[in-house]
């Protein structure tokens, strides 16, 4: 009964968000859901209030896969067999709610993902814009250029998480899958950025360096903490020609376990890949690489980026070391990846892209491996809020050794994916 009650409640969530589409959903500083969100990366700093009074944006997002991949290894430890057909449809509940001008609340609901079939909070922040509540004016020449959040939220590293896909919000991936190595987390902390008409940005942070939120006491304390920072320049050059560039910074002293590579509890976006036929586990991160680092983690992500008309070029470069909570010696690990986009048609509504992603990481027992991935991608959105897409992925497991899972490791096809987001 209790499971029926929530599943009306869900429901009925939703219908209200569907009721209230057609009327001015609009909120300030903040990134739209759908295709105008495209190559927005922090939240705009809008010169305009338009706050009167507290405002709900009810939203979300729906995703459906139809997956046809073909996986195999070197034969000592069996795969599991896979075949073509539809995965399990994820759904994301967004609340974004302007309480006061220049403060707003944000908060994702996962109500299915690939990990959990029930509902469960990604996550929820305040974002201050203004300082208003504290009197009128307070600081208003800071805060034109100032945005401060706070919360548990996702993580400002890197521009990669941007652009990858959150569960059923998929609009701004031009691919299916996220990179091999994908730093995404969500913590507790505080993040201060601050963004000039020049189009420098700087951006610094603290978080608890936690995903899972305890107050539990190991080694003498309850955890540690993570310094985030990130500088960048994001420049609109000319009508044709806009050019980004950033560099950000995530390190951890001490910490009782740190997720930057694992805390997608979402899920990978490549389903029972490379999974051993004997296991009765399900490996829902498939297909990614997780170097193990669990402490003392120094990472430090570059992004360029480039669009001249329809033409759009996105890197990444990572460098990252850390540990295992086991680990003596700390190991190294490298991601590049280089993606190329061409938008074209009526307001870009459709794209070609292809990405190259390698990683080439130090395993815990000594073994240097490298991981690779070739996508090519097409898309259509058929409105803003409606896209199609179609990819062909082939990744390939290098240098495995002997007796290991991934040994001479591989898969390849085509995913379709269809997503809604409003």
């Amino acid at each position: 009964m209790k499971a029926i009650l929530k599943k009306v409640i869900l429901l009925g969530i939703v219908l209200i968000g569907f009721s209230i589409y057609g009327q001015n959903r609009n909120l300030d500083h903040f990134k739209p859901q759908d295709k105008d969100g495209i190559g927005i990366f922090e939240e705009p700093k809008d010169s305009i209030s338009t706050f009167n009074g507290v405002k709900v944006r009810v939203g979300g997002a729906s995703t459906l896969q139809f997956q046809s991949l073909d996986n195999g290894n070197s034969g000592v430890i069996p795969l599991g067999e896979i075949g073509s057909n539809f995965n399990l449809a994820t759904a994301n509940l967004d609340l974004d709610v302007a309480l006061y001008d220049g403060v707003r609340m944000h908060l994702r609901t996962y109500l299915s993902s690939r990990h959990h079939p029930e509902p469960y909070v990604k996550g929820g922040y305040f974002q201050i814009d203004k300082l208003n509540f504290i009197s009128e004016g307070f600081l208003e020449e800071l805060m034109k250029h100032t945005t401060i959040k706070i919360g548990h939220m996702e993580n400002n590293y890197g521009d990669a998480h941007f652009r990858r896909s959150d569960n059923a919000q998929t609009l701004f991936n031009p691919f299916v899958g996220n990179l091999i190595m994908d730093s995404f987390t969500t913590e507790v902390g505080a993040e201060v950025l601050y963004q000039c008409d020049s189009g420098l940005l700087a951006m610094i942070g603290f978080s608890n360096g936690k995903l899972n939120q305890n107050v539990k006491i190991a080694n003498g304390t309850t955890g540690g903490a993570a310094f985030l920072a990130k500088v960048g320049y994001d420049k609109q050059i000319s009508d044709d020609f806009r050019f980004r560039l950033t560099g950000s910074l995530y390190n951890t002293g001490y910490a009782q376990s740190v997720y930057l590579y694992t805390a997608d509890r979402a899920g990978s976006r490549y389903y029972s890949v490379m999974q051993d036929a004997t296991s009765t586990s399900d490996n829902f991160r498939s297909g990614r690489f997780d170097p193990g680092f669990k402490n003392k983690i120094t990472a430090v992500m570059i992004n360029p980026f480039l669009k001249y008309n329809g033409l759009e070029v996105f890197g990444t470069v990572e460098l990252t070391s850390g540990k295992a909570l086991t680990e003596i010696d700390r190991r190294k690990a490298t991601q590049y990846a280089g993606e190329i986009i061409y938008r074209f048609g009526t307001s870009e509504s459709f794209y070609l892209g292809t990405r190259y992603n390698t990683v080439s990481a130090e395993l815990t027992t000594g073994d240097d491996v490298n991981v690779d991935r070739f996508q090519l991608g097409a898309g259509w959105f058929m409105t803003k809020n409606i896209l199609l897409k179609a990819e062909y992925v082939n990744q390939k497991f290098n240098d495995y050794p002997s007796g290991n899972l991934l040994e001479d490791g591989k898969f390849n096809g085509l995913v379709l994916e269809a997503a809604i987001s409003f």
